[in-house]
């Protein structure tokens, strides 16, 4: 049966809890974000947040103020104080479709979520969800503006999953976890006799999947010469959180991963693919004796493997669509044996906010994907572009992946978001060269300049593809 941990709401502890160390570092990392230049406000802040033990908070009036909260208030403050003596944008690009459609899907959660119950708590419950949602996503939009700004994001996730590799490995070897010294739990979980370490996460299979969608990213910063022995260390961080973890979900996003970069000799063929694997679905379905999702019950990694829980939340989900559809549903509690725990992000979009928040997570994930592969297109034969660009493709990808073995509960959700504005920013500039207006058809040449002093006759299609890339053209009829 649930417990109140398991509510929608109304759980939690009803007091303070904040150890004397993260306190400090908490003060630390405020003061640092009002006196750093705006480009390294996103160190501090995301330093905190993956390297605090979740669940550490301030309880003030009957909310909870957690430690990324705090981080995204005083992240905030910043951004209005900036806003009042420069006239930037908030964000890079703009208010892009990608942020509207976020936005539309954190309300439409947020409000079915309160009509479910029509009560304060759940009031208060659902505005604590959108100052997480909201504020962290569009405060991430903020701080990473530009390349160099996602290149520093990536060199923090490096340090941050080389350092948790590190207590992770002393988790399993030893059966302590360290950050219980500071608020976390300290045992370990244990499960079929193997220790299954978390750091500083609500449990094994976040933390093992933080590390293995961080995996493409961590691939290029060591490949790319930018930082490569940094790379190096955050790949070796990954690598032993997922083993140390021990759970398949991480092991699944891992392969993935590695699936995805494999595939990179087969980029033009994409569309056929996807296609492919389509067609593959729905002949499985035809065949089967059971609906195509429980091949998810086939996947075995590990010892304990829970692949039939997951595929029977999908089974319930389906089956009590009626349930759900409007506004989500209070509790899948009656749905069947252990029901109540929605180990998968589509589930619990549904669950939670019935079904245009399910459609706004799957556009929201379509968009981005979307946005990588037109942008990697327009720079195609740009290896090293094409390359950067193909690899956040495949970190969606393991995102996907892992979404049908977990839902967000804790600092998870703040490098989904993370991952987000960089597609935004990487891609942005590529695409809007691409909305350069076209010479008109009946102009037969143009004269291209580049980096030259001279004018050379060429094709209208050839100053289209110099303009995609960006560089600098001039066009005369």
């Amino acid at each position: 049966m649930p417990t109140t941990d398991n509510l929608k709401f109304g759980g939690g502890l009803s007091g303070t809890a904040l150890h004397p160390a993260v306190m400090i570092f908490l003060i630390i990392a405020i003061l640092l974000i009002f006196l750093l230049p705006r480009k390294y406000v996103v160190i501090p802040f995301l330093v905190v947040i993956f390297l605090a033990p979740f669940g550490q908070q301030l309880y003030v009036g009957g909310v909870h103020l957690f430690v990324p909260r705090i981080l995204i208030l005083c992240g905030w403050i910043r951004i209005a104080w900036t806003k009042m003596s420069s006239q930037s944008q908030i964000a890079s690009g703009g208010f892009t479709a990608v942020d509207k459609i976020f936005l539309l899907w954190a309300i439409f959660r947020a409000t079915a979520t309160y009509l479910e119950f029509m009560q304060y708590g759940a009031f208060v419950n659902q505005c604590a969800f959108l100052w997480d949602a909201l504020g962290g996503f569009f405060l991430l939009r903020f701080l990473i503006r530009d390349e160099e700004d996602v290149l520093r994001v990536v060199r923090i996730f490096a340090c941050v999953v080389f350092v948790l590799g590190i207590t992770m490995l002393n988790e399993k070897l030893r059966g302590v976890n360290v950050f219980g010294y500071i608020g976390g739990r300290l045992a370990p979980v244990v499960r079929d006799g193997a220790i299954r370490s978390q750091g500083p996460f609500t449990g094994p299979i976040p933390a093992g999947t933080f590390a293995a969608t961080l995996l493409a990213l961590l691939a290029w910063l060591w490949k790319s010469g930018k930082s490569k022995a940094l790379g190096a260390l955050g790949l070796i961080g990954a690598t032993v959180m997922v083993v140390t973890s021990a759970s398949s979900t991480p092991l699944l996003a891992y392969l993935a991963v590695i699936l995805g970069i494999a595939m990179w000799p087969l980029r033009g063929r994409m569309r056929a693919i996807r296609w492919g694997i389509v067609a593959l679905l729905v002949g499985l379905q035809l065949v089967m004796k059971a609906p195509v999702w429980f091949l998810i019950n086939h996947i075995d990694f590990v010892a304990g493997n829970s692949g039939y829980h997951r595929a029977m939340i999908i089974d319930m989900c389906v089956t009590h669509f009626s349930d759900w559809w409007l506004i989500g549903v209070k509790s899948t509690a009656d749905w069947g044996w252990d029901m109540w725990d929605q180990a998968n992000q589509f589930v619990g979009e549904a669950e939670s906010g019935g079904l245009l928040t399910l459609i706004c997570f799957v556009l929201l994930v379509s968009r981005n994907f979307s946005l990588v592969g037109r942008a990697r297109k327009l720079v195609e034969g740009d290896r090293q572009k094409e390359w950067f660009l193909w690899l956040f493709g495949v970190t969606l990808f393991a995102y996907v992946v892992s979404f049908f073995g977990i839902s967000f509960s804790d600092q998870s959700e703040y490098a989904w978001f993370a991952v987000i504005a960089m597609i935004t920013t990487i891609t942005a500039p590529i695409l809007a060269t691409a909305g350069v207006a076209s010479p008109s058809p009946a102009m037969q040449t143009v004269k291209v300049q580049v980096r030259s002093p001279y004018a050379v006759t060429a094709p209208a299609r050839t100053s289209q593809k110099l303009l995609r890339h960006g560089l600098k053209t001039r066009v005369n009829g």
